[in-house]
């Protein structure tokens, strides 16, 4: 079986695309990589699937001429799989705009109090950290005090 160099490019043109646009912090961007990557996914099973053959009938043609179904079948599987999921984070993402009016993904509040105290128990400052917010000014909740011990 030989490697088509074009369909091993795109693929990774669209592995590359989904996980980038996965990575960021809007909801839609996030939606949009995993449709991205969904289709990447189906193209991968196509292109390991092989050329096309004959169809898989007892009798019809030879067996060496045979198409392996396999992939076929998990191609329209990932389909289906990726429709439920797009469905599912397109509900998800209305629920989200409804709710905030906006659909960016906020640090959580516990996150950043677990950063400050491995900040603090390494010797850092806060203030070394030129992004830093104040942990109140996240999502307009007021962060708890910071204990020297963090649950693990």
């Amino acid at each position: 079986m030989t490697v088509n160099l074009t369909m091993a490019v795109v693929l990774a043109g669209l592995y590359a695309v989904g996980f980038y646009l996965l990575m960021q912090r809007s909801l839609m961007r996030v939606i949009l990589g995993i449709v991205i990557l969904g289709h990447g996914a189906n193209l991968f099973l196509q292109v390991a699937g092989g050329p096309p053959g004959e169809p898989v009938f007892a009798g019809t043609a030879l067996i060496e001429a045979m198409v392996d179904p396999l992939p076929q079948a998990l191609a329209l599987t990932a389909i289906v799989i990726t429709f439920a999921l797009t469905t599912f984070l397109l509900a998800l993402a209305y629920r989200s705009w409804a709710l905030l009016g906006h659909d960016e993904v906020q640090d959580d509040v516990e996150d950043r109090r677990i950063r400050a105290a491995e900040r603090r128990r390494e010797g850092m400052d806060e203030s070394d950290e030129p992004d830093a917010e104040p942990a109140e000014a996240v999502a307009g909740f007021e962060a708890p005090e910071a204990s020297e011990e963090v649950p693990r």
